[in-house]
């Protein structure tokens, strides 16, 4: 999920009851849930090497522990900073105990990671296996709205009581926090169910008469009973839109809501070099239905070509709505790194005229530059 949704659960989880139990439990919570994604600092060693520890220790089982310690540490110094001053004296903080919260605030975010499509490799490095649920979006508006609300309406009726005299008992925000975990865990119910439903419609049916050997289906943005599927056979792959309220594949004839025919490309020395790359092998461990572009270079009037760039995609988010691109290219223009028009799900490797590996592709068009995958002298 995004940052933002993380930072709401841990406050949320703190509002709901631990902040009763220890000083500085909301704090601790709201930092814990979003450390793991401390991993976005890999990406300074260069996209491929941060492409290939995204979502790896920090986001694992093993990794926890460590995140917590972090955080607990953190929030220690900032309380002997601001010299041991604390809201309520006589609730004192309890360290051992905020370190188990952070533990929890650790493991909600592999959960909610694993939630989405992407998904989060929790043995890690026990196994490199990627696990997702591939129920909810990466930005969730209804979890977002219900996380916000849990932590707003406690905040507009304390106002209101302050106007009116009333005294003030314990923190606030019990209940709506509760409600809104709650909520959460009600529309992973209904998701789970409609996503079966999209999964079971997919299945049911042939595409050009050939039987599908794999499906799978992923969630819209907004709409909850929207899912875009995505089917393997022998031959091809298939772009499916589905309407699970139906359930129904291709429910409409607009544009975007119609099959897409996409056959699997041959395989070349050229694409088996790149997926020997660095890049390729990280790309290809993560990537659920992965196809591959190849663009000659330098070959207009010349007897052999200068080289080549092999593109990676994974066909789970061809289908993805534009907004994704939107958000990616933020978050790649505060880490420094050029926007285009493909996201970081998109991976590209440069191959010299002998297949050897150039670097790893960033950006696109006239922004296009070529980066030595680690390992390569610079």
């Amino acid at each position: 999920m995004e940052p933002v949704t993380h930072f709401l659960t841990g406050a949320c989880l703190g509002r709901a009851g631990l902040n009763r139990k220890t000083a500085l439990a909301t704090l601790t919570l709201t930092l814990a849930a979003e450390a793991p994604d401390l991993d976005v600092l890999s990406s300074f060693g260069g996209p491929a090497f941060g492409f290939a520890h995204h979502r790896g220790f920090t986001h694992s089982f093993l990794g926890v522990p460590l995140d917590a310690a972090v955080v607990t540490g953190f929030v220690y110094l900032v309380w002997r900073l601001r010299g041991r001053k604390l809201k309520n004296p006589n609730l004192p903080p309890r360290w051992g105990l905020l370190f188990l919260y952070a533990c929890l605030a650790g493991l909600s975010h592999i959960l909610l990671d694993f939630t989405n499509n992407y998904g989060v490799r929790p043995f890690w490095p026990f196994s490199e296996r990627w696990y997702s649920w591939d129920i909810v979006f990466i930005f969730e508006p209804i979890m977002f709205t219900c996380l916000l609300l849990g932590l707003i309406v406690p905040a507009l009726f304390a106002l209101i009581d302050k106007e009116i005299g009333a005294r003030q008992r314990g923190p606030r925000g019990r209940l709506a926090a509760t409600l809104a975990l709650i909520a959460i865990v009600l529309l992973w119910i209904v998701r789970d169910f409609e996503h079966r439903r999209a999964v079971n419609a997919l299945e049911a049916r042939t595409y050009n008469s050939a039987d599908p050997l794999r499906v799978s289906a992923y969630p819209d943005l907004a709409n909850p009973f929207r899912w875009y599927g995505v089917v393997e056979t022998t031959n091809f792959f298939v772009l499916a839109p589905v309407d699970s309220l139906g359930p129904e594949v291709n429910p409409g004839t607009t544009e975007g809501d119609t099959l897409q025919i996409r056959y699997k490309p041959e395989e070349t020395p050229i694409t088996l070099a790149a997926k020997r790359s660095y890049l390729g092998r990280v790309y290809l461990d993560w990537a659920q239905y992965p196809v591959t572009e190849t663009e000659t270079l330098g070959q207009n009037g010349q007897a052999s070509p200068e080289g080549y760039i092999v593109n990676f995609q994974d066909l789970r988010f061809v289908q993805t709505p534009g907004l994704l691109t939107r958000v990616v290219n933020l978050f790649r223009r505060l880490f420094g790194h050029p926007p285009g028009e493909s996201s970081i799900l998109v991976a590209e490797v440069e191959l010299d005229q002998n297949l050897n590996v150039v670097g790893d592709v960033k950006g696109t068009g006239d922004k296009r530059i070529v980066v030595p995958e680690p390992g390569q002298r610079k």
